[in-house]
């Protein structure tokens, strides 16, 4: 069981992760819509977005209290 400042940080974390995530989405749309894409630069931003939704899948599931069976 989490206590109040635990669960309090992994929400924030949370937070902290999500926003990361949807202004890398903007980068990456930006990016895109330039004339002179960096394609190695595109593909490092799309991998890192890949690993901050990774990180708030597991973020998220440290939220969720165990269920015992």
């Amino acid at each position: 069981m989490l206590s109040l400042e635990d669960e309090h940080l992994l929400r924030q974390k949370l937070f902290d992760l999500r926003q990361e995530h949807r202004d890398l989405d903007t980068a990456i749309e930006a990016l895109r819509a330039s004339p002179t894409c960096d394609e190695f630069m595109l593909s490092r931003m799309k991998k890192r977005k890949l690993l901050l939704k990774d990180m708030i899948q597991k973020t998220s599931s440290q939220l969720i209290p165990d269920m015992n069976a």
